[in-house]
């Protein structure tokens, strides 16, 4: 089960910030810090983010025991991404529709890739069946998104579908349901305070550091519960009675 603190561009170009936000993911219990490469990325604007930033940000999540990640928006973003050899990919939604052929080449890294199909209208899975290096993720691309968008949510995440649930609800509930259903990672804005009004739109729809942690620590246990798997089971055998 991964739990994703997608930090995004909720730093509002704040390096600082940045530092706290990856702290703070994993003080809330999160297995991974997600930014955003490609994305108001121009010098001046909000996520400018250059070869020595995105190293520093991957060198603070090692010191912090967090996996980096991030989202690949653009052909510049997976050359800035590749040299921090990251575990794991993610792309989103509007990349799957808008630039098809630099999934390939993020696909051909030969890294898990997780791709959000918020935006996706094909009956068919856009980029083959799902492999151990290639997920999908279960997406609504409302912000914010409201119970009656889930209409769709797969009643069972399985290994042949969709792998896991990007959010963007506010509170919680979104994120538990998935995980009720068998969802393996769950993607969650996060922010320090989400009444900020920068730039950027996410805050009010990301979690706390409380809330992040509330959302680990029901959820690790209800998705063992939801795969079967316990630590804790008793022994089969008769009750004494």
């Amino acid at each position: 089960m991964l739990f994703v603190a997608e930090i995004g561009l909720n730093h509002e170009g704040n390096f600082d910030l940045a530092y706290e936000l990856i702290r703070q993911a994993k003080l809330s219990g999160a297995d991974v810090a997600k930014f955003q490469f490609g994305w108001r990325d121009q010098p001046g604007e909000l996520n400018h983010i250059n070869p020595d930033m995105a190293m520093q940000l991957k060198r603070w999540c090692e010191w912090w025991e967090i996996d980096f990640m991030a989202s690949i928006i653009n052909e510049e973003a997976l050359e800035l991404a590749r040299p921090l050899n990251p575990k794991r990919y993610k792309i989103a939604s509007r990349t799957v529709v808008d630039k098809p052929e630099l999934v390939e080449r993020v696909l051909e890294q030969g890294r898990e890739t997780y791709i959000s199909l918020g935006w996706w209208t094909g009956e068919e899975l856009p980029f083959g069946p799902p492999t151990e290096k290639l997920r999908y993720i279960f997406c609504r691309s409302h912000y914010p998104t409201y119970p009656a968008h889930l209409e769709g949510l797969p009643e069972r995440f399985e290994p042949g579908g969709y792998y896991g649930y990007s959010d963007h609800m506010h509170g919680i509930e979104g994120c538990l349901l998935a995980i009720a259903r068998g969802a393996q990672f769950v993607e969650k804005h996060f922010t320090l305070d989400k009444t900020i009004r920068g730039v950027h739109r996410d805050h009010i729809l990301s979690a706390t550091p409380a809330e992040l942690r509330q959302l680990v620590d029901l959820g690790r246990p209800l998705s063992r519960l939801a795969r079967g798997v316990s630590g804790d089971q008793p022994a089969v055998g008769g009750v004494p009675g």
